[in-house]
């Protein structure tokens, strides 16, 4: 006689399909992000589009990224319907799901460095999360599985399961995305995609889809200062280690598991004070407010349309509005924080006000 095992939970089933009714309901009732068109000289014969995720439910980009962890959680079997949701998070996520998690009525703790911006912090909790602060940033992983397995929750891991938990060939992904808006464009086919690396899944997603769609559109990753990334990137060591950022959000002492180089054409590294110098620049120059992982991506689009430029080339490049100013109003937004930083970013701004007047970048990074 054979033996049988039966887990089968009509219960549980039935839950789970209620969740990921309501997470699909919540991305219905969202129209994609826009696409502007930010300001450049029309002679040029280079166009540059900012896809604004700062226009999600949660601000942030991340909420895409949340969405995809928790419908992969739930498809997995790892989320049930008295799961307590732990995260190791810099803020953005932490934010978007914990508006994910309180949606599904479950508990939500982000554990996160103590450098945490107020504002992100009471972010999460306006969602409904709880805040677990940690002194040691690389500590947050090792925290977060400790947590789960105390309370029999669910660790979600955005650093290795951001590239898996996104359909890359598709669904309505940021890359999906980004192409359909550029079909009626004058060049519809991006030469460059900048975007930054956090976890590493939109870069991931964004290189890939590129790759099975056939264009020949090429990815550059900039990089802040501090982050392992860049260095790992340049001497294919992935156990490459670092300081961390000061731009929340990107960047990340050690190579997580989601970053993938080999679809990557490009990395850029940028200081500091140019990414908060591009962030208040773009937020000038277009009037839409925009954060500090933003001025990275602008610092890099500028670079790369300088060099378009020189080699007179045409084309169009998309950037991210990754999320927000204010939420970084008492530090990227502060002069007084700035000069407690040392951070002098009047180089940086003069270079591109200079920029937008002759389309070169003078070499101030170094």
């Amino acid at each position: 006689m054979s033996r049988t095992v039966d887990r089968c939970d009509p219960g549980y089933r039935a839950w789970i399909a209620e969740a990921i009714r309501l997470v699909d309901a919540d991305a219905n009732r969202s129209a994609d992000t826009h696409l502007h068109v930010f300001p450049l000289p029309p002679e040029w014969g280079i166009d540059l589009y900012l896809k604004d995720e700062s226009v999600h439910p949660t601000g942030s980009l991340k909420h895409r990224l949340a969405r995809s962890l928790f419908l992969y959680g739930l498809a997995n079997g790892w989320i049930r319907r008295d799961t307590t949701i732990i995260e190791a998070s810099s803020g953005s996520t932490a934010v978007s799901e914990a508006y994910f998690a309180r949606l599904l009525g479950l508990p939500f703790v982000a554990v996160m460095p103590a450098s945490t911006s107020p504002e992100k912090i009471q972010l999460i909790e306006f969602h409904g999360g709880r805040c677990h602060l940690v002194a040691d940033p690389s500590a947050i992983y090792a925290e977060s599985r400790r947590l789960a397995a105390e309370c029999g929750g669910h660790f979600m891991d955005q650093f290795t399961f951001a590239e898996r938990a996104t359909d890359w060939r598709g669904n309505n992904n940021i890359a999906e995305s980004i192409f359909d808006q550029m079909r009626l464009e004058r060049f519809p086919e991006p030469s460059w995609i900048v975007v930054g690396a956090g976890t590493g899944g939109t870069s991931a997603t964004i290189g890939r889809y590129a790759r099975y769609q056939r264009f020949q559109t090429r990815l550059a990753v900039v990089d802040p200062e501090g982050s392992a990334f860049h260095g790992s990137f340049a001497d294919g060591d992935p156990e490459r280690t670092a300081a961390g950022s000061r731009i929340e959000g990107i960047g990340r002492p050690r190579v997580e598991p989601s970053f993938l180089p080999t679809v990557i054409d490009r990395m850029i590294r940028v200081p500091d004070a140019a990414s908060i110098a591009a962030m208040r620049w773009t937020s000038e120059v277009s009037g839409r407010s925009v954060g500090g992982s933003t001025g990275t991506n602008m610092w890099g689009a500028a670079e790369l349309i300088a060099q378009m430029r020189a080699r007179g080339e045409r084309g169009s490049v998309v950037t991210l509005i990754c999320d927000g100013a204010e939420r970084y109003a008492g530090t990227y937004g502060s002069d007084a924080w700035l000069a407690g930083q040392g951070l002098d970013i009047a180089p940086y701004l003069a270079a591109l006000n200079g920029f937008l007047k002759t389309g070169t970048m003078p070499d101030v990074t170094r």
